[in-house]
């Protein structure tokens, strides 16, 4: 039974999430639904990261068991095709025999996040859904300071939902970086895996450093805190994406 990674980008605004649930209009389902049709097959897809509602990706990876061995192409264009004619808002932009072993959430090395803020007084038009509006001016560079506080290997209840199904708090961030261009704030997070609302927890806090509520200091107070009610609010789905996800040698 061959094995197909498939990597997918999807507008999460239009989802209740990654993950199947009854009665909800989920991603993974719109995609089981699509294979369904092209090949009469009911499957079980399992993704490299379980998305909350409203979070986007142009990076998720996931792998699906077929019974007959279709050619990368087809698998691709057959989804798309189906997913197109149900009016989903996914895309699977790669298809690719795997190995056996291979598995999109157990062997991915590195999961990374993008986290966009449009930072000025005008609302958003275009953008309005994939990115967090805050009008009052930021401080990037504050925010920089503040996220190098968290990077290494941390025990991070603060910045965890207390719906947290994970059996450890520790993880360890590799990356966390505050660039500015213009009115454009990216916040970029890279780890091997990420608690549940861990990287938009830690962007609501950052925010509080930006606007000033907070010194870089109290960033790392309250991941030493270790406690939930330390965290600054949640930001919200709208700006967050993953973009991409690691395996082995790439």
């Amino acid at each position: 039974m061959p094995r197909y990674r498939l990597d997918i980008e999807y507008d999460g605004g239009a989802y209740a999430g990654w993950q199947r649930q009854s009665g909800q209009h989920t991603v993974q389902a719109a995609i089981e639904q699509a294979i369904l049709a092209f090949c009469r097959e009911t499957v079980t897809l399992r993704g490299a990261g379980r998305t909350d509602a409203g979070v986007h990706a142009t990076g998720q990876v996931a792998h699906v068991d077929l019974s007959k061995d279709w050619p990368d192409d087809t698998v691709r264009d057959a989804i798309n095709a189906h997913l197109q004619l149900a009016g989903e808002r996914v895309a699977i932009t790669l298809a690719a025999q795997a190995a056996d072993d291979f598995d999109a959430r157990f062997s991915a090395t590195a999961r990374h996040y993008l986290y966009r803020v449009v930072n000025r007084r005008a609302p958003l038009a275009l953008e309005r859904g994939h990115a967090w509006w805050v009008s009052r001016r930021l401080d990037a560079a504050a925010m920089q300071a503040a996220a190098r506080l968290l990077l290494g290997r941390h025990d991070f209840t603060t910045f965890r939902s207390v719906q947290c199904q994970a059996n450890s708090p520790l993880r360890t961030l590799d990356r966390f970086d505050v660039e500015q261009t213009g009115d454009i704030i990216e916040i970029r997070a890279s780890a091997r895996s990420f608690l549940h609302n861990q990287v938009r927890s830690m962007v609501g806090s950052l925010k509080r450093v930006g606007e000033g509520a907070w010194t870089p200091a109290d960033m790392r107070a309250a991941l030493d805190a270790r406690d939930r009610r330390a965290c600054g609010p949640v930001a919200p789905p709208d700006g967050l994406y993953l973009v991409a996800v690691e395996y082995g040698s790439e």
